[in-house]
Order: structure tokens, then sequence, then C-alpha cells
């Protein structure tokens, strides 16, 4: 069969032969269609990151319409759907490293990710019968129409946020899902362009924060768009340990070399042995979508990275964003659920 397109995305949510939507523009419509795409009663597929990071309100507001729909949710980080998270999820949460205290991610890349990862297709297109651009913007500043603006939307803080919320939700994310942590009180983030440095680009390329929870816990994350040593999705050294999940009796991190999860105890007199453990399976991407279709048939929500899963993600990354460009740290009021800088 051909697909059928539609010119607006509403007339895709009014089609009762549609169950289930993925959610795959820019960051900065995310919030408003999946939330549309629920009240009309669709299961939702939606790519990182949920929201964009100027869109704290909107991610609270989808939280709670994800909360309150009876169908499934599914962020696209896929990472989530690696059984190895939910391995090292249940040894801390058996008491393995004792009381958890650090986690700590990275993901290092090389590329400006705006410039050279967007071509732009149509150097001549503009607004017109098949160029929105006015749905385009959204709820984003009203700017004259711009091919590099609308082809290489990365590039701008307006639609964007750089290594932060662009790719951070595939280290992140299961690192708070391992730790079982809620809001943090507490996020630093530091950073800036370092590397691609030219007249367009206005999102950092290296950013790097640090999140302090209320459980007395802290959560690291580092990264570069200007070198990719010790990359989380496939390079040597310390990095391909990560993340690593730190307590008060020990460590636990992967080998990805030998395909085990390693446990290396504290130095002290009586601690508990090293242990290894083999890892299951890997990253799958049809995986992470099965896991969102087996959900939607059987009336289930708990999918692998669900809405609960992206908000406290999401939180942490619009804090870092929002104090760094404040030149403060950034608190989280959990009476209010508002960000404070």
């Amino acid at each position: 069969n051909v697909p059928k397109g539609y010119r607006d995305y509403r007339e895709l949510l009014a089609d009762k032969n549609v169950d289930v939507v993925c959610i795959a523009t820019p960051e900065h419509h995310h919030a408003v269609q999946s939330m549309a795409a629920l009240e009309a009663g669709k299961h939702v597929y939606c790519e990182k990151p949920v929201t964009h990071w100027t869109q704290f309100e909107l991610t609270r507001q989808l939280a709670d319409a994800a909360a309150a729909s009876k169908c499934s949710f599914q962020l696209g980080s896929q990472g989530m759907s690696d059984p190895v998270w939910g391995q090292m999820k249940k040894l801390v949460k058996d008491g393995l490293i004792g009381k958890p205290v650090f986690g700590e991610t990275s993901l290092f890349r090389l590329g400006d990710w705006g410039e050279r990862g967007m071509p732009i297709d149509d150097p001549n297109a503009k607004p017109g019968p098949d160029l929105d651009w006015e749905a385009f913007l959204g709820d984003r500043p009203k700017v004259p129409f711009s091919v590099d603006r609308f082809f290489r939307w990365r590039l701008f803080m307006d639609y964007a946020g750089g290594p932060s919320t662009d790719v951070y939700p595939h280290c992140l994310t299961q690192v708070v899902d391992i730790l079982g942590v809620g809001m943090p009180e507490a996020v630093v983030g530091v950073g800036g362009i370092h590397r691609y440095d030219y007249e367009l680009r206005d999102v950092p390329d290296t950013f790097n924060l640090l999140a302090q929870y209320p459980e007395k816990v802290t959560i690291s994350v580092l990264g570069t768009w200007a070198n990719d040593f010790n990359s989380t999705d496939g390079g040597r050294g310390a990095g391909s340990r990560m993340p690593l999940i730190r307590g008060w009796d020990g460590t636990l991190h992967i080998d990805r070399d030998n395909r085990t999860l390693v446990f290396t105890p504290v130095h002290v007199k009586g601690a508990k042995a090293r242990q290894t453990f083999p890892i299951e399976g890997g990253e799958d991407n049809i995986q992470h979508w099965k896991n969102l279709l087996d959900c939607a048939r059987a009336g289930r929500k708990d999918t692998n990275s669900p809405m609960d899963l992206a908000f406290r993600t999401q939180t942490v990354l619009q804090m870092a964003m929002l104090g760094w460009q404040a030149g403060k740290t950034a608190k989280f009021d959990a009476k209010q659920r508002k960000i404070i800088v």
C-alpha cells in the first residue's frame, strides 16, 4: 500500500485508522504533538529529546498527560531496550554496590552535527505550498525564513541545545533509571563552543554537568563533539566502562571487550569479592519499537523508556542548560515542580 500523506499532523491524529504515531519532528514540537496524540487516543513513540531545553512547563504538562492517558508512551532513547541496563538496575537494587552515591557517564563524538550533519537539500527553498515556515517555527521566535534555520536547525539554540539535549538522553536516561532517583535538587552546567566556531552556530559543542539529588546521589555527564576517544558507543579506554555506578561497597561498570558487567569492591578490610556477570543482549532499535507495540496491544504503559523517566532525565538537562546560560546553579522546587535559576 502507498503510505498516506497529511498536510497537518492534526489530520493524521483525526484518522481513526491510525493507532500509533512516531513523532520525529524538530524537538520544539515534541510536547505539543505528543499531548495531542495522547488526547486523540494514539500510542506515542517520541524521538529524543522529549522537549526543547526551554520547555520545562511543556515537559511537565506532557508528563501529566502521559500519566493520565491509557495509551503507551516510548521515548526514542533506544538504548533503554538493551537488557544490560536492567541487569545493572537489579544488581544495584539488590544491594551489590551498597548505598549508591555516584553515577558517571559520558558521550564523546567528533563532528559539528549541524553544518556537516544536516545538509541543505534545496538551497532555493522558500515558504509556499510545500513549506510551511510558520508551522516549523511553532512557539519559537518569529524570524524571517532561512534555509539554514530550516534545514540545519540543530545549529541554533532556538531549536536545539547541542550535546546536552541532542544526545545526552542516550547516556543519562539509563543512569537515572539504574539509580532510581527522582528530581534533582541542584544542577550546574558548563560548556561552550570550543571547536566549531563559525558564524551561524550558537549551540555549544562541549557541555558538562553535575546533578545533585535529595537521595544523596550525584550524577555527572561529560562530553564534547570535538573528540571521539572513550566514546560510550564503541571507544576504548575508560569510556568503554561507562557508565560507572558507585556505591559505598564498590563500583559497577561495563567491560565491553569481554562483554561483562564488573563489580569492583572498595579497598577496605572485609570488602566484598570482585564479581563479573555476562552481559545479556545488546542495543536494538527494532526491539525498542517492538516493546512499545507489545505494550500498546496489551494495554500496558510500562515501556522501556516511559514518559516519567523522560521527565526526570530531561529536567536535569533543562536545568543544566538554563543554569549555564545564567551562570548560576539551577535549583528544583519539588513542592511547586518548577525550576529556579
